[in-house]
């Protein structure tokens, strides 16, 4: 087996695929969720909210849930929908 010599050419060139490989990673995530559906601890963490304060947007029916077997479950899409929805375009 004979041996493979590495430049430093070929390693820029490595380097430079790796990262176009991890941009478009990043670019096609862009930072929505994967999952569908999330759970309260990942809509509190997603959105910077305290427990009180989701439980208060339940309540007054800002943000939509399912409740199944005790566990509230919330769609991604919706989480979505109502930041857009509540959008605030202040003029200068």
């Amino acid at each position: 087996m004979g041996a493979t010599i590495i430049t430093t050419e070929d390693l820029r060139e490595f380097k430079v695929e790796l990262l176009d490989d991890i941009k478009q990673l990043l670019q096609d995530h862009d930072g929505s969720a994967n999952k569908k559906w999330l759970k309260s601890n990942e809509v509190r963490e997603l959105l910077g909210i305290s427990p009180g304060t989701l439980q208060n947007l339940r309540i007054n029916g800002t943000l939509p849930y399912t409740k199944v077997g005790g566990v509230l479950y919330y769609e991604y899409h919706e989480i979505m929908e109502v930041l857009e929805k509540n959008k605030i375009h202040n003029r200068l």
